[in-house]
């Protein structure tokens, strides 16, 4: 499994569906500053070394924030996320931007049609991710690249607050679904697909949303040690994100 042990190896679709409509209703699916998206996709740009043209799709888009600063660094970029609502949304944020409702699972690409992939926070939703990890294979063209960036289970922070073994867990603005993960069971799905794998690790992502109140009035002090505690490269492994990076081979 990717993160702790769990009974289930399916992915609760319904409920997903349920709780990002809910989200895109009340318009709260950015939990990122600005500054922070940039970063992430600057580290996914660099990742995927992919030329301005190339075609690339991002994956569990949301509203299309990170599909949207795609296309901007000049790629053809579409999003595909699983929530209707939230894909209405995106459509209405970013016209023109070629936003779609489908799912990872069963991904609306042709064979071979794509240069690269973003998975936008959508492995840790996953509890058994091989069948997106297979799906992202076929649709990517022989030297074609993924990134994946998802919370990481080393760091302290995510453990405490989103693992469900912590004791301090909060299910709060999270869906039964999802948990941290662990970067090497992750690029060991993805190496399983058929892919040359790697890791990076990230943080400094200043947050600038979460559900809960209470941890909300906390985040100036998480963004601050986030940003001070984990630069250091010796606790690289330790940063709050990990950005699992594949190619497939030519």
């Amino acid at each position: 499994m990717i993160g702790e042990a769990m009974a289930a190896t399916t992915q609760d679709k319904a409920k997903e569906i349920a709780f990002f409509d809910a989200h895109a209703a009340a318009d709260e699916y950015d939990v990122f500053t600005p500054q922070a998206n940039a970063r992430l996709i600057a580290a996914a740009v660099r990742l995927l070394g992919l030329a301005p043209g190339a075609r690339v799709a991002d994956l569990g888009c949301g509203s299309g924030v990170f599909t949207e600063l795609m296309r901007r660094q000049g790629y053809d970029a579409a999003g595909l996320d699983i929530s209707p609502k939230l894909v209405a949304l995106g459509r209405a944020k970013y016209p023109g931007l070629d936003l779609i409702e489908g799912d990872v699972e069963a991904l609306p690409f042709d064979d071979a049609s794509l240069d690269g992939v973003l998975l936008s926070g959508l492995v840790h939703h996953l509890p058994d991710p091989s069948r997106c990890a297979a799906e992202v294979f076929r649709v990517l063209r022989p030297g074609g690249r993924f990134v994946a960036f998802d919370p990481n289970r080393l760091n302290p922070f995510m453990y405490l607050y989103r693992d469900r073994s912590s004791p301090f867990y909060s299910a709060k603005g999270v869906t039964e679904n999802e948990r941290p993960v662990l970067p090497g069971a992750v690029a060991a799905v993805f190496r399983q697909a058929g892919f040359q794998v790697h890791s990076e690790f990230l943080g400094g992502l200043a947050y600038r949303y979460v559900a809960s109140a209470g941890a909300r009035a906390l985040l100036p002090i998480y963004n601050a040690i986030d940003a001070a505690v984990f630069s250091p490269p010796f606790l690289k492994t330790f940063r709050p994100f990990v950005l699992t990076c594949g190619e497939k081979p030519r």
